[in-house]
């Protein structure tokens, strides 16, 4: 299936490093970041999941959690935390799903039609409390992902959700941000006390709300 912005996110069973998970259970009222990886025991993946270990505190800060994501078994997994673990210098603290018959690749469509075999892509998915996917990102194998952008995707995501704003391009957390074009002044001069400017009848931007 062909996952799009705003659909609901499919649930699914798995065995991970932490013990077998119902992933909708598993993120419950928080947001989520479902990361796939074609296998363990990959250079660029195993600095990505060490950079995601030192980034816990941030993204349970913002109520999200996290879940990785390789087709190879849990001994495999075990093994690999070990060197990500010593090569990172950190300690994993995050499930790894073990997606040894390849379904939940399958079901988030992380199977690209052009690769030479059938592990996944490295995908990322970003999921609201209500199980609603909110963004998708796909790297090359030879891209680490930066995972300081996904964080300020989290907190535009976030802002937006519950504002009627939008952020602008580089925007970062306490910036100024842009009031929707649906949002009339007079509504905006409510929403927004502080005041805002007009760049343009389409172009209005605000201090960041709290």
């Amino acid at each position: 299936m062909t996952l799009r912005l705003g659909d609901t996110v499919p649930d699914f069973q798995a065995q991970t490093t932490e013990g077998s998970i119902s992933f909708h259970d598993f993120l419950g009222e928080s947001w989520g970041v479902l990361f796939s990886h074609p296998a363990d025991f990959t250079p660029v993946c195993t600095t990505e999941l060490g950079a995601v270990a030192k980034l816990k505190p941030e993204f349970e800060k913002r109520n999200v959690k996290v879940v990785g994501l390789s087709v190879d078994p849990i001994e495999s997994h075990a093994e690999w935390v070990k060197d990500i673990n010593d090569t990172q210098n950190t300690t994993v603290n995050f499930p790894i799903i073990a997606d040894g018959d390849r379904s939940v690749a399958e079901m988030y469509d992380m199977i690209h039609p052009n690769s030479d075999d059938k592990t996944p892509v490295r995908s990322v998915f970003i999921v609201d409390p209500g199980k609603k996917l909110r963004l998708t990102l796909t790297y090359p194998p030879s891209a680490g992902r930066n995972f300081a952008e996904i964080l300020r995707v989290i907190d535009s995501l976030q802002l937006t959700t519950y504002r009627k704003v939008a952020t602008p391009a580089d925007w970062q957390q306490g910036e100024d941000v842009v009031i929707l074009p649906t949002v009339p002044d007079d509504e905006a001069k409510e929403l927004f006390p502080a005041g805002f400017t007009t760049h343009r009848p389409y172009l209005r931007t605000t201090a960041a709300p709290e």
